[in-house]
C-alpha cells in the first residue's frame, strides 16, 4: 500500500521522498527567510533615504550660509568704503558753509579734501593708473582715443593722458584715457 502523503519516489540521490507536510514546512521556512530579507532591505532603504534627505538638507544649508556670508562681506566692504567717504563729504560741506572764501583758502580746502580722498582710496586698495609720456601702450590698462604722429617717440607709446585710470587689486575699474603715437609708415 502506498502512502498518500508521499510526493514522488526517491530522488536520484537516494534521499527518501518528501511528504506534503514536509514540502509545506520547507516552503514556509523559505518564505520566512525571504520575509526577513525583505524587512532588512526595507530598513536599509529607509536608512539610505533618510541619509540622502539629510545630505540634501546639509547641502542646502551650506549654500544658504555661503550666500549669507557673501552678502555680509559685500555689505561690510561697502560700509567700510562709505565710512571712509564720510570725512570727505564733511569737508566739502564745511567749505560750502562759508559765504566768502578767498581763492587761496578754497584751494587749500580742496587740497586737504583731495588728501582725505587719496587716503581713503589707498586704504581700500584703489590705485591710480597714470602713465607718463613715452610709456608703452598697454591695452589692458590704457584706452587710446586718438593716434597722433610723433617724430621723436616710439610708435604705440603714450603721448598724453586725458583721464587717469583706476584699479582695485588686480581688477581694472577704468582704463586711463590716452593719446598714443601711431605706427610709423615707410613714407614718414
Amino acid at each position: 500500500m502506498e502512502n498518500s502523503d508521499t510526493v514522488g519516489d526517491a530522488n536520484s540521490e537516494g534521499n527518501p521522498p518528501q511528504t506534503d507536510s514536509e514540502t509545506a514546512q520547507i516552503a514556509l521556512i523559505a518564505v520566512q527567510g525571504l520575509e526577513s530579507q525583505l524587512a532588512t532591505t526595507q530598513d536599509q532603504l529607509a536608512e539610505s533615504r533618510d541619509a540622502c534627505l539629510r545630505a540634501r538638507a546639509d547641502g542646502e544649508n551650506i549654500r544658504r550660509r555661503a550666500a549669507e556670508e557673501v552678502a555680509g562681506a559685500y555689505k561690510f566692504a561697502v560700509m567700510s568704503f562709505a565710512e571712509a567717504m564720510i570725512p570727505v563729504k564733511d569737508s566739502l560741506e564745511m567749505a560750502l558753509m562759508h559765504e566768502t572764501l578767498s581763492v587761496g583758502l578754497l584751494k587749500e580746502g580742496i587740497e586737504m579734501t583731495l588728501k582725505q580722498l587719496d587716503a581713503a582710496f589707498e586704504r581700500h586698495g584703489l590705485m591710480e593708473i597714470l602713465p607718463i609720456r613715452g610709456d608703452k601702450l598697454d591695452p589692458s590698462r590704457h584706452q587710446a582715443v586718438a593716434l597722433v604722429p610723433a617724430e621723436n617717440q616710439a610708435s604705440n607709446t603714450v603721448v598724453t593722458v586725458l583721464q587717469k585710470g583706476y584699479m582695485i587689486a588686480d581688477r581694472l575699474l577704468r582704463p586711463a584715457i590716452v593719446t598714443a603715437t601711431q605706427e610709423k609708415t615707410a613714407g614718414m
